[in-house]
């Protein structure tokens, strides 16, 4: 996939929320997503599958879950990409509602 590929599929909000929280947490399913995002289950679930299908998350299945991590299969420029997505300080302040709503539903 070109470069392009890669920064359009980060041109929806949720998607990059979805993919800031993933990587963050090394792993979260559709149910906390959905409780940290504050979206539907079917809208989360449908930006996951497209993150998914271009390769940007793997599922594993944890119990009768499925949980969605980093692929490790990422070219290394892309994966730079998203640490520095992560660990920016600016996007922690933007989507801080989805931390804490995430670490709630967690405690």
């Amino acid at each position: 996939m070109c470069p392009a590929h890669y920064f359009k599929m980060l041109s929806d909000e949720t998607r990059i929320r979805c993919l800031l929280l993933v990587a963050r947490e090394e792993g979260l399913c559709v149910s906390e997503l959905t409780h940290a995002l504050a979206e539907s289950q079917p809208k989360i679930s449908r930006h996951l599958a497209q993150l998914r299908q271009c390769g940007f998350l793997v599922d594993e299945r944890d119990g009768a879950r499925v949980r969605y991590k980093v692929s490790e299969d990422l070219p290394g420029w892309f994966r730079k990409v998203v640490e520095s997505l992560k660990q920016s300080e600016c996007l922690k302040d933007l989507y801080r509602e989805d931390i804490k709503r995430l670490h709630a539903a967690k405690a």
